[in-house]
């Protein structure tokens, strides 16, 4: 049974169904230096253009002013963040694309005084066409926050008009407020959420597969190489993605162990998935749990990723077996739980993927229930039911993407800078490392109990709330109510009210009386 969730665009796959031989090589990026006066080129060797002397983009000729920042620290690379177009009104740049299709969309951001206008007083917000990117954001309090100088934020957008306008409007109730941007930089790729399946919404029962939507606007929250160094985005030449180290996100003292392929194994891309998924390298390190059975099956593998609350958020997880003898199927079999609900039971890379050295991944919806800031967690755990030759789990890639609401907005809270933090030299997404405790028991995915009182809690708003309800009082397994709350999604009414409960409010009165 499979829900249409109309605001939900992303891709449940294990390969896309494009040959390997038709690699993917990128079409003409924008690469905007704002504020500079001519091209230059950044660390990666990439060439960037100026618009100091007026910006080809802007649709208007006035409302911004170029300016060098006061100062740079020496970690802060030249290009794109000595330079900036600062704004003290809305200011609309209109990109005109080639082709239409979906882009990577990365804004730049140092938040340094420029001339007589302070880092800290700038509070904007970020418009793509009709999707709301940030608002009230501010890029001082996100580096404070990341414990790094500079900010960069990845959004991918699906242009269906062949451009795309992007405004940035300063806050109006913050006094001295101005707008502020270093770079842009606008990429067009292959539509790497599209696929013929969709993926599962992870609730607490049954997983139901959701619809995919080529419309969706997404955020990059993650984009780790599990088990192996940070990746550049020149070693990522496809779609020039910086893919973090993972280490600095692993619950407590339980790393696991971090390895490197076998050197007779290569990484070989099967007919079914395309070499712009993930690069080699991503897929040419891992991270297991290590060689003792009796050791793994008393603890979890995990990740703990900060996120903003009242969204949903698509993982992708990327598997590939790269060291003898791990040949056959059974012979690693582990769980995937996400947020402390089951997402997989039996996951056996060699059986999703077809042998050795051969790329899969799989991927999940998750919501992040509450306000502010909240932990989503990514767990593995060795199965014992299935009697495989090795209790263990690998993993070599997690990704994490926010998914816009149904007001088309992906913009979060500012965050609230930690009193410890822990950061890296490359000045992308940080977090200190995470010691809380987790609930009694190891295994903790399989808390039905919870995932289930939230989606009855999702179910039982509005018009066949009574319909819904009576399933569930009757004992019914979770597709039936499934079944139910799907028509009433298909009338519009459920992912509103999913949204609204996400974020601790509702649009239907009948419903706090649920939740005393």
């Amino acid at each position: 049974m499979k829900i249409h969730l109309i605001f939900i665009s992303a891709s449940f796959v294990l390969f896309l169904a494009v040959p390997a031989a038709d690699a993917y090589s990128p079409g003409d990026a924008i690469l905007l230096n704002c504020g500079a006066s001519g091209p230059d080129s950044d660390l990666d060797g990439r060439s960037w253009i100026g618009d100091a002397s007026g910006s080809k983009y802007a649709i208007s000729s006035s409302g911004a002013t170029s300016f060098s920042a006061q100062r740079q620290a020496s970690s802060v690379p030249r290009v794109p963040y000595l330079t900036a177009l600062v704004f003290t009104s809305p200011f609309t740049f209109s990109f005109t694309l080639p082709d239409a299709g979906r882009i990577f969309l990365r804004l730049h951001f140092y938040p340094s005084n420029y001339s007589h206008h302070a880092g800290p007083d700038a509070f904007f917000s970020v418009t793509a066409g009709d999707h709301t990117l940030l608002h009230d954001f501010s890029a001082y309090l996100a580096a404070e926050a990341l414990n790094f100088p500079y900010v960069v934020r990845e959004f991918s957008l699906n242009v269906s008009s062949g451009g795309v306008n992007l405004t940035f409007t300063p806050s109006a109730a913050r006094n001295n407020s101005f707008a502020f941007v270093n770079g842009i930089e606008i990429v067009p790729i292959p539509d790497i959420f599209r696929s013929e399946r969709g993926p599962l919404l992870i609730h607490g029962g049954n997983p139901v597969e959701l619809e995919f939507d080529p419309a969706q606007a997404l955020e990059t929250m993650y984009r780790l190489n599990v088990g192996g160094q940070a990746i550049t985005p020149a070693r990522d030449p496809a779609l020039f993605r910086y893919w973090e180290d993972d280490s600095l996100y692993i619950r407590g003292a339980a790393f696991g162990v971090s390895f490197s392929k076998d050197p007779n194994v290569s990484i070989e891309y099967s007919s079914r998935l395309t070499n712009y998924t993930a690069p080699e390298e991503v897929y040419s390190t891992a991270r297991s749990m290590g060689l003792n059975a009796q050791i793994n099956l008393n603890y979890n593998l995990t990740w703990i990723l900060p996120v903003d609350a009242g969204f949903y958020y698509l993982v992708r997880l990327h598997f590939c077996e790269i060291q003898y003898p791990i040949t056959k199927t059974n012979q690693r079999v582990f769980e995937i739980f996400l947020n402390n609900l089951t997402a997989e039971t039996y996951a056996d890379v060699i059986a999703w993927s077809g042998g050795i050295g051969v790329p899969a991944y799989r991927e999940y919806v998750v919501i992040a229930m509450g306000s502010e800031r909240m932990d989503l967690w990514v767990a593995l755990h060795p199965n014992p039911r299935s009697r495989p030759e090795y209790y263990d789990a690998i993993l070599n890639g997690l990704e994490v993407f926010k998914l816009e609401n149904f007001r088309k907005s992906l913009a979060g809270p500012n965050p609230v800078p930690p009193p410890q933090r822990a950061a890296d030299s490359n000045g992308h997404r940080r977090t200190r490392k995470r010691e809380d405790g987790i609930p009694s028991g190891v295994v903790v995915g399989g808390m039905v109990g919870l995932g289930f009182v939230i989606t009855v809690a999702v179910f039982v708003i509005g018009k066949f709330k009574d319909e819904v309800l009576s399933a569930v009082l009757a004992g019914e397994r979770s597709s039936s109510v499934a079944e139910s709350a799907a028509r009433w999604w298909r009338e519009g009414a459920l992912r509103r009210e999913v949204d609204l409960l996400a974020k601790g409010e509702s649009g239907n009165s009948e419903v706090d009386p649920l939740r005393s």
